[in-house]
């Protein structure tokens, strides 16, 4: 079982519903490709609710495509973790992860 280890959590108004593990940014939407997080969703979220997000500390994270272990990590445009290529990275992956799986992310 992998678990998360938020320093952080803070709260945002969801700006439509949400699922757990996935990247959000400072608005309370999905993040888009290769953008800068606020943190990862903590929980299932309906809009317009406030979304707990955890910003700082270690995240667990929908993957969207591989990854490998000590990958600089960033957003889809489905909010999922994916391996750094271009414009905003969110964090570093602690596990290796294949797509739909589970991956803890160290956020930064």
């Amino acid at each position: 079982m992998k678990t998360e280890q938020p320093i952080l959590i803070t709260s945002v108004t969801a700006v439509a519903n949400t699922a757990k593990n996935l990247f959000i940014n400072f608005t309370g939407a999905i993040c888009a490709a290769n953008t800068k997080a606020l943190g990862v969703s903590a929980d299932d979220t309906l809009l317009g609710e406030q979304l707990p997000v955890t910003a700082n500390g270690i995240a667990i994270v929908k993957a969207g495509a591989n990854i490998s272990q000590g990958a600089k990590i960033s957003s889809d445009a489905s909010g999922q973790a994916v391996t750094f290529t271009t414009g905003d990275y969110n964090g570093y992956a602690l596990d290796s992860a294949a797509t739909g799986e589970l991956v803890r992310v160290l956020l930064v």
